[in-house]
């Protein structure tokens, strides 16, 4: 432990946190915490794994890139500079810090003290008065070696992190992770989401073309044939390194299934015309229902991530470009198209393992129930509602879709939690589930509307955990 100035305050966290029964500590004590990790789902850079990044200070690691602290900055009106401008690493650690006492009841709050706490054994409040001692000592740690970021998951006991790559992707880096002497396993999600939605920008959907074109190896690529030849061919290079997810993040589902007028709207947009509205709908459609087609080829997993609202301000848009903090929960109509979908691929058993993530928490019991209309009985929990997600992976959020899932599915057949994270410290979130988890069994017992089975509900926590995730992706 660091030690404590007179003026520091100790956090809050002790080892019961968010525990308020004996059943859920018990849970969580002698079952869920000392479960493996496995981070099906994350946008962790495998180039910084493959090379043993070592961070440079605090900020490097925890403030580059992480949209969530930069939203709250911003509404404590520190200035962009601050954020993603050319303030020094100091300065904008300086202005987090002060910022943090500001997001109280918000998770930010909670995960920002569990990663001091869990990483660099920190126990004292991050504000304006500690900022200088905390920067100053996580700063010195992350230059040991001990603190490189494959210290840092072997330190948090991870087995498994799924990134998420463009099909493009060379996976180099995941080459030279594979032949180094790394026992975390780091697998390659398949994310083809430019080669669908670009066509609503027709540049920059041909120079996206040329360059898979390339990549696969198809000459003169120019039909709709053509894209799946160099998809597929990209869907097979994945799985031979160890590829067994897809992931797709979507407003919503399109279900227009006419093959001519996707073939049509690929034409025009390859020939330099504006295709209508309609005929690139019906392209998505029909490209979304041929690459489910592979996955299931595959025994893969598929993943879909609805209902963001992205890019809402133009202004920062152009200035900063995406994924820097200008999204939120859309209001989409999910639930027909996504059964039209799932329906078309089941009708003729060619429905993949899926998992469903929702945005907008009006939505959870629309998704939890359209789950139950797939499951066939051919694999435990084949249809998934997924984890809170982004805006929902939050003690309301996660409570909420175990809720709803409990009510109208199955929790004890739940793949559990993911990071969604770019960011190396992001693992106490695994911690912080499992806690919410078991506080939330726990209740139930108390309030005795479930038995006080220890050794059953601490094999539902620990299938909730890691059992699930590791028996359903084929780990």
């Amino acid at each position: 432990m660091m030690a404590i100035n007179t003026t520091a305050q100790k956090t809050f966290i002790d080892e019961n946190f968010l525990l308020r029964s004996e059943t859920a500590r018990i849970l969580y004590h002698e079952y869920a915490k000392e479960m493996p990790i496995i981070d099906y789902h994350c946008h962790l850079p495998p180039d910084q794994i493959a090379q043993d990044k070592q961070f440079e200070n605090l900020t490097q690691i925890w403030l580059y890139g992480d949209h969530y602290k930069w939203r709250a900055m911003r509404a404590n009106g520190i200035n962009e500079k601050y954020c993603t401008g050319n303030a020094s690493d100091w300065e904008k650690f300086e202005q987090w810090a002060a910022t943090v006492p500001y997001t109280m009841r918000n998770p930010l709050y909670h995960w920002t003290h569990l990663e001091l706490l869990r990483y660099f054994d920190i126990d004292i409040l991050l504000n304006k008065d500690t900022a200088r001692e905390i920067y100053d000592e996580c700063s010195a740690k992350l230059k040991q070696k001990d603190f490189s970021v494959r210290s840092l998951l072997k330190r948090m006991n991870v087995k498994v992190i799924c990134t998420t790559d463009d099909p493009t992707d060379s996976l180099e880096y995941h080459q030279i992770i594979r032949d180094s002497d790394l026992d975390i396993k780091i697998l390659p999600t398949f994310r083809p989401d430019k080669a669908m939605l670009l066509i609503d920008s027709p540049a920059e959907f041909q120079q996206y073309l040329n360059k898979l074109f390339e990549v696969a190896g198809v000459s003169n690529g120019s039909t709709y044939e053509d894209l799946l030849s160099a998809l597929k061919n990209r869907h097979d290079f994945f799985a031979e390194m160890g590829g067994r997810l897809s992931d797709h993040g979507l407003e919503h589902i399109y279900a227009s299934f006419d093959e001519t007028d996707a073939r049509t709207a690929l034409a025009e947009t390859l020939s330099g015309k504006t295709s209508s509205a309609e005929l690139r709908t019906a392209f998505k459609s029909v490209l979304l229902y041929d690459l489910a087609k592979m996955d299931h080829s595959k025994d893969w997993a598929q993943q879909f991530h609805l209902g963001a609202l992205r890019n809402n301000n133009s202004r920062m848009l152009s200035t900063l470009g995406p994924d820097t903090g200008w999204d939120s929960i859309g209001d989409y109509s999910q639930a027909e198209a996504l059964s039209k979908f799932l329906n078309k691929l089941d009708s003729t058993d060619q429905l993949a393992k899926t998992v469903l993530y929702n945005l907008n928490p009006g939505d959870n019991e629309v998704l939890a129930t359209m789950t139950g209309n797939f499951n066939d009985g051919t694999v435990p929990g084949k249809m998934q509602f997924g984890s809170g997600w982004w805006f929902l992976d939050q003690k309301d959020g996660m409570e909420k879709q175990m809720n709803a899932l409990s009510n109208i599915g199955l929790l004890s057949r739940f793949v559990g939690m993911l990071t969604d994270s770019r960011s190396f410290l992001s693992y106490p979130r695994h911690e912080y589930f499992r806690r919410i988890l078991c506080n939330l069994i726990g209740n139930d017992v108390e309030n005795g509307e479930l038995p006080k089975d220890i050794p059953w509900l601490g094999k539902l926590v620990q299938d909730i955990s890691y059992n699930n995730a590791k028996n359903y992706f084929g780990f």
